[in-house]
């Protein structure tokens, strides 16, 4: 199950993102991932979060976050939910800002690999600059 929180700069969605995590970490009986550009959640989420910064892997555009994240699917089974924290700063590539249709197709790839996981993304932009494919996504 794919959801994306949207909204603009200063919306809430990290701490949305963060409040989620903390009750999937007290609730799962598997893994909790949090992928993040940066450390800044390192003191934030319970240390039964696995954290990962981006920026020691040097992801390229929304192809390769595909791929990071799908290794991680198929690399830990026991993986419940992948939270994934400014993925527009993440999925950037080059002088590309935000690539909308990037990112939609990596929405639609995620959402047909065979996974039980619930993957959540924080997504930084007005919901209607969104391709409408990812509109059933988005959190309400």
């Amino acid at each position: 199950m794919i959801k994306l929180i949207v909204g603009t700069k200063g919306t809430g969605k990290t701490k949305t993102l963060i409040e989620m995590a903390k009750k999937a970490a007290e609730e799962s009986k598997g893994n909790v991932v949090c992928v993040e550009k940066g450390e800044k959640l390192v003191r934030e989420l319970p240390n039964t979060v696995r954290l990962v910064n981006s920026e020691e892997y040097d992801i390229q555009g929304f192809a390769c976050l595909y791929g990071f994240l799908a290794g991680f699917l198929a690399g830990n089974y026991d993986i419940t939910h992948l939270f994934i924290d400014g993925t527009f700063k993440i999925g950037k590539i080059g002088d590309v800002e935000k690539d909308y249709e990037g990112f939609a197709y990596m929405v639609q790839c995620l959402a047909k690999l065979n996974t039980e996981a619930q993957i959540v993304f924080t997504v930084s932009c007005d919901a209607s600059d969104l391709p409408v494919s990812v509109n059933e996504y988005i959190v309400k």
